[in-house]
């Protein structure tokens, strides 16, 4: 007995059938022939020839601190909003459904925010740092959303409110894990190695991932096919446009949102819970319990924990 109901008429209808081609930006054929065939291939070409670039020279010059494997004890919190991330997350994938609009979850936002139902729900490792510092260069997306957001499209109960949500959580998450710390630690302020290899991940994932998919659909993954209405660089060339201003503003972004959690973190009287942003604040709490002093020293990208006599 054939499977009609997975069959690909079936399947794309899921995907794309509640796309609205009357909105501008949405994508269909008037999207498409923004651009001549030509000129986007030769912009893909680019395109990729510079993330090869970039990644080859990132790469040789990325490091990871060792992971050491220490108890933490865990108070809750990471469970916590683990549970309200995932719930928000779960409330997106359902209106994806609703509206027959699931090919937008292939959007970057959606894609990093899954990545930080994983980075609290995994156990800390070399990898997961690895995955943390790239992850910190996509938040532009969430910056972007909640300062220009784009909520035409948004019509379902509470929809436009989970919108919001979500972008914010998307900040909320990686200012916990840096709190925590540990594994979740990052780069030196100078370092823009790890900036740069996630600008040409980034670039490959337009490119390699949304284009080929958004081309045949007719579907405006990520503005591949055409400008958004509010692109400021609105015109042929802004795909060009693109890959300049986000080589600039994605290691500003990263650079800048880390230095601010710093601040908070270390600094700012009310919310300062460690001294140094990358100490592992569980293995900071067993020390606090004692009626011993402690000094924290960074050596080598590892924490040596001295204890004094009060």
């Amino acid at each position: 007995m054939p499977l009609t109901g997975y069959s690909p008429t079936v399947i794309k209808e899921w995907l794309t059938g509640g796309v609205d081609f009357s909105l501008a930006g949405n994508g269909g054929p008037t999207c498409i022939e923004f651009t001549s065939p030509l000129r986007r291939y030769v912009e893909l070409l680019f395109g990729l020839t510079l993330a090869g670039v970039v990644i080859t020279w990132a790469y040789k010059h990325c490091s990871l601190p060792e992971c050491r494997s220490t108890t933490r004890r865990d108070r809750g919190g990471r469970k916590t909003l683990l549970a309200i991330v995932s719930l928000v997350f779960g409330m997106e994938v359902a209106y994806k459904f609703a509206t027959k609009t699931i090919i937008f979850l292939l959007n970057p936002c959606h894609v990093i925010t899954a990545i930080q139902i994983y980075l609290l729900a995994a156990t800390p490792s070399r990898f997961v740092t690895a995955l943390f510092r790239v992850h910190l260069n996509f938040l532009n997306g969430a910056i972007l959303a909640l300062l220009f957001p784009v909520t035409n499209t948004l019509f379902m109960p509470f929809e436009t409110e989970i919108y919001f949500i979500q972008h914010f959580m998307m900040l909320v998450t990686p200012y916990y894990l840096l709190r925590v710390g540990g594994a979740y630690n990052v780069e030196k302020l100078r370092d823009l190695s790890w900036t740069y290899l996630s600008f040409g991940i980034m670039i490959l994932y337009h490119y390699l991932v949304l284009f080929p998919i958004a081309l045949p659909l007719e579907i405006n993954l990520s503005q591949m096919l055409c400008p958004a209405i509010s692109d400021p660089f609105y015109g042929e060339n802004y795909r060009l446009w693109t890959l300049l201003h986000q080589a600039i503003f994605v290691p500003a972004l990263c650079k800048g949102y880390c230095q601010l959690c710093k601040y908070f973190i270390t600094k700012f009287p009310l919310t300062r819970v460690k001294s140094d942003i990358g100490t592992d604040l569980g293995l900071l709490t067993a020390l606090e319990t004692t009626k011993n002093g402690f000094k924290c020293h960074q050596h080598h990208g590892n924490c040596n924990i001295n204890i004094n006599s009060a």
